[in-house]
């Protein structure tokens, strides 16, 4: 009877502790990551800093197809792989950058500076297997207001937490009018997919995502009270899951019986 009592209590401490972690989880992302505003206009009033600091109205910038995505230039997660991607796609697509579409990268970082984004970029153009217009691929910085206007204007949400960003990774496409038609969420692109994207888009046409499972820089860690590698939520699980095996040894573990005198 006592065994299982202390079943009971390690199962409802178990499921309380899930519970409880996947709300906190929720409660703290709920403003990060992707929310998708298609068919909305890129506002007028975005002014952005080019890789020559030169002071840009974003959407002078948009006259054909435009593929965003939004990084910062020291992120230690998904930037990187998110790059990869863009440069990935960009190589194997059966379209013509500067031609079909354009790529325009964002920094969410106000603190970073035009040249560090030069480099930066080289090191991914040097990477193309093809002949690519890389003037097409536009890098641009700006302060916090005109970044949290752009972020905003495209539905992506982030959160700094110190010197590093807390973000989702995906590719937003607009019209050559400047209208959200297409999300494409991860750090791996389909040539096809950007192809159909970019078709899309020059018809003005949008739909929504299938796909939208969502890869996070970090994960929340209350306990910090930042976002981190999650230990918390692993080394809790660990402790629960030992204490069940616990009691499931102790549930079928038999007793000798006693010797006869």
């Amino acid at each position: 009877m006592k065994i299982k009592l202390i079943g009971f209590v390690i199962f409802a401490l178990f499921f309380n502790f899930l519970n409880a972690q996947e709300k906190i989880a929720l409660e703290n992302t709920t403003q990060i990551g992707i929310y998708e505003h298609l068919d909305t206009l890129m506002s007028n009033d975005i002014y952005l800093v080019d890789m020559d600091s030169n002071k840009v109205q974003l959407t002078s910038l948009i006259d054909k197809p435009t593929v965003f995505c939004f990084i910062y230039y020291n992120c230690p997660g998904l930037c990187s792989p998110l790059l990869g991607g863009v440069a990935d796609v960009i190589n194997k697509a059966d379209l013509t950058l500067g031609e079909d579409y354009q790529v325009i990268t964002i920094s969410m970082n106000p603190d970073d500076y035009p040249s560090l984004g030069m480099k930066k970029k080289d090191n991914y153009v040097k990477s193309f297997t093809k002949e690519v217009n890389d003037d097409a691929w536009i890098w641009l910085t700006g302060d916090s207001l005109n970044i949290a206007r752009a972020s905003d204007n495209l539905g992506f949400k982030f959160k700094r937490e110190g010197k590093d960003f807390v973000h989702a990774a995906a590719i937003m496409v607009t019209s050559p009018e400047g209208k959200v038609t297409r999300y494409l969420h991860g750090t791996y692109f389909l040539p096809f997919d950007l192809k159909m994207a970019i078709v899309e888009a020059s018809q003005g046409i949008s739909g929504p995502t299938i796909n939208k499972v969502l890869e996070f820089c970090f994960s929340y860690d209350p306990q910090g009270k930042k976002y981190v590698f999650n230990i918390t939520k692993i080394s809790g699980s660990i402790i629960m899951a030992l204490a069940l095996l616990l009691f499931l040894v102790l549930a079928f573990k038999k007793k000798k019986p006693k010797s006869e005198q």
